[in-house]
């Protein structure tokens, strides 16, 4: 028994002696480096966007404002039209023959004015040299005027008979872009006919709902004392089509319904967007971008918080270079790059950026 542990005593001293000699090292922690940066505050603008649809300012029905056969259609459909310009034109020859009578029975009138105010006249020469009676001077003073009323009548008439000749000539209304044209030349069309629809484009008004928070928002902001004019002040919004196509011309908020919707807890705001290469159409959807500034806050990268569950994980460096856990709270700086921090985090403290989803608790950090 002796002997036994006395081999193993020996055996192990050798084996002591030759790892000496081989000089292997025993493994070390060995810090990994990761991109750190160093927390501080700063300003940003968010921008807060809102689905939306676009109108003309001015969507216009086009109807003839007489009766007639439809003779000729002058646009075609989709065509950019200027206010003035000729659209439609219904059959004349009925509204021409009535100014034509018109015209006759005026030239009448006053061929009768004229008769009447030279009887008129000579009654009352020979009124004052007392050959003619008050009778005969009255009498024939009252045809006069009643020449004079026919003839009003009848210059009313020609007037008239002259707005309808230019009804038959139906012109835009508004400069804009024409829609659908659902009639054909040769039929009859009256007040009660639709012949299309001008969505006047030359400024276009995008239509969407407002959360009531954001609306809170905006008067405790310092931008009005109420919600119209704290809407109204807002800065240039922006419109972004659904192919993500940013459109070179800013809006302004510039009218709300005044009311919020009980329903869905949202105001409808009503932003202007100038269209003068006639880009925009009425129907188009897209979404209304708003910037809105946060000043002295936190923001970090979105590549430095690690989601696990219901939790927001930072991985900040102690003095010591060891990595430690924080959770935080953040929101969304809508640039897709970046979070903003409400807690969770101090000026000062240093983060690792990229690389967290590698670190674990107490690990060595270089930077």
């Amino acid at each position: 028994m002796k002997k036994y542990h006395l081999l193993a005593c020996v055996a192990g001293l050798g084996l002591l002696t030759g790892l000496a000699s081989c000089k292997l090292d025993i493994p070390k922690e060995v810090p990994t480096s990761f991109e750190t940066l160093t927390v501080e505050k700063q300003d940003i603008t968010i921008p807060v966007k809102f689905s939306a649809r676009l109108k003309g300012m001015t969507d216009v029905t086009v109807s003839p404002q007489v009766s007639g056969q439809l003779m000729k259609i002058c646009v075609e459909e989709g065509e950019q039209v200027t206010k003035g310009q000729t659209l439609f034109v219904i059959d004349q020859r009925n509204a021409q023959l009535e100014l034509e009578a018109a015209q006759a029975n005026l030239n009448s009138c006053l061929a009768a004015e004229n008769s009447a105010k030279l009887e008129y006249e000579s009654n009352k020469n020979l009124f004052e040299k007392k050959i003619v009676s008050q009778y005969m001077l009255d009498n024939s003073e009252n045809s006069y005027k009643r020449a004079k009323a026919a003839v009003s009548q009848a210059e009313a008439s020609v007037n008239r008979a002259k707005v309808n000749l230019g009804f038959c000539t139906i012109k835009s209304p508004v400069t804009g872009i024409i829609g659908e044209i659902p009639v054909n030349p040769g039929v009859q069309v009256s007040p009660s006919t639709t012949l299309s629809i001008i969505s006047g484009n030359s400024t276009m008004k995008a239509e969407f709902s407002l959360p009531e928070t954001v609306i809170e928002y905006a008067v405790s902001s310092g931008y009005g004392g109420h919600a119209k004019n704290a809407l109204k002040n807002f800065p240039d919004v922006t419109f972004v089509m659904k192919n993500g196509t940013e459109y070179p011309y800013k809006g302004r908020i510039t009218g709300t319904t005044g009311m919020i919707n009980s329903s869905t807890g949202t105001l409808t705001c009503k932003a202007y967007f100038p269209n003068p290469d006639g880009a925009l159409f009425s129907g188009i959807q897209g979404t209304v971008v708003i910037p809105s500034s946060r000043k002295d806050v936190i923001v970090i990268p979105q590549s430095a918080v690690l989601r696990l569950q219901d939790k927001a994980l930072v991985y900040k460096v102690k003095a010591d270079s060891t990595a430690t856990a924080a959770t935080v709270t953040y929101s969304d700086a809508g640039n897709g790059q970046d979070f903003i921090i409400s807690s969770g985090l101090n000026v000062g403290d240093r983060i690792v950026t990229v690389g967290a989803n590698n670190v674990q608790e107490g690990q060595k950090v270089l930077f």
